[in-house]
């Protein structure tokens, strides 16, 4: 890696170059969030309500964090707010997809390139990706192409690109025991491919390689029994094996006692994940709060339970590799040179 990639790694990690960054760029979800709080439509809840709330979990939990992960839109006022010694990583995706399109196609912010976001302090550049090993040749190929592109503007630049990968199985409903089943599988192939160099990417964010709704004891309450305990692990380890670059794990929107779980999972697999960009699991509990009762309500909440839970999720972290170290250790890093490469 270069100077610049390096420099911006270690903006986002702790002193033992893990990262334990927080993840506020939701932008639909919010407004989900809000409208179910407000019982209005989400295309109802006003966009200052967005920027007011992740103004105050910037300002709350960032003292906490390695890294903040926000959204150029209406995240930038929050990227002020944060701790004079906390990273920042901006979003380069449009939220959401066009659901009567298929295949969860991509797009980039308009009006904004990964220099723009750069030149907007970011010290890396996120990009996530609905990806499945599932979908047509067709459609994957085109979001190959899409990474790689982002992959190339952010080399040129030498900042750090993060890719999230969110990942689902064409016609197979998300929360599903049928999907379930299918997200090993899919979550292993996704980071084996995108660990491969042409997509110049320095840092995979996933989701966990089982569906934890469905993993014996956790915390939530067990929907069905598709994994136990030392099946979940091994398939930790499994999907840790395909990755070529470091890795850090998102916390999908889970409670924050189910996120712990998963990395306790983690832990006890003994995988070389190098932390966490947790989002929801975090601040969630507090929409009501601002919803309802206003922001200084929503002050105290995030100065109690939201530290309560960030804290939660850092000591869980004790096991996490460093960043830097893993991607040293990594293969197949050299720079492509040419088209074709695989």
């Amino acid at each position: 890696m270069g100077k610049g990639k390096t420099e911006g790694l270690r903006s986002v990690a702790n002193k033992r170059g893990v990262i334990a960054a927080l993840a506020i760029d939701q932008r639909s979800a919010l407004r989900k969030l809000f409208a179910k709080a407000l019982n209005v439509d989400p295309e109802n809840v006003p966009g200052e309500k967005l920027v007011q709330f992740k103004e105050a979990v910037s300002r709350a939990l960032t003292p906490y964090a390695s890294a903040i992960l926000l959204d150029p839109e209406f995240g930038l006022p929050a990227a002020r707010k944060r701790a004079r010694s906390t990273g920042l990583l901006l979003a380069y995706e449009k939220t959401g997809y066009d659901k009567s399109v298929p295949g969860r196609i991509p797009e980039l912010l308009d009006h904004w390139s990964a220099e723009r976001l750069a030149s907007a302090g970011a010290d890396a550049v996120k990009l996530l990706l609905y990806y499945s090993a599932t979908s047509t040749a067709e459609i994957n190929d085109g979001k190959h192409a899409f990474v790689e592109r982002v992959g190339a503007e952010c080399d040129a630049l030498d900042v750090p690109f993060f890719l999230e990968l969110v990942n689902y199985a064409e016609g197979i409903e998300d929360k599903s025991a049928e999907f379930a089943r299918a997200k090993p599988a899919i979550v292993t192939q996704s980071m084996a491919e995108f660990s491969k160099p042409q997509y110049r990417v320095d840092v995979l964010k996933v989701g966990v390689p089982v569906s934890m709704a469905f993993v014996e004891g956790t915390p939530d309450g067990l929907i069905e029994c598709v994994y136990t305990r030392k099946e979940a692990i091994k398939l930790y380890r499994q999907a840790a094996k395909a990755a070529r670059l470091p890795f850090i794990y998102l916390s999908q929107g889970v409670s924050n006692e189910t996120f712990q779980y998963a990395l306790e999972l983690a832990a006890e697999a003994g995988v070389p994940f190098s932390g966490v960009l947790c989002g929801r699991a975090t601040w969630q509990g507090g929409v009501p709060i601002f919803a309802k009762s206003g922001p200084s309500a929503l002050e105290e909440w995030l100065l109690d339970e939201g530290v309560k839970n960030i804290q939660n999720v850092n000591r869980h972290l004790a096991v996490a590799h460093s960043c830097l170290a893993v991607a040293r250790q990594a293969t197949g890093r050299s720079k492509p040179h040419g088209p074709g490469r695989s």
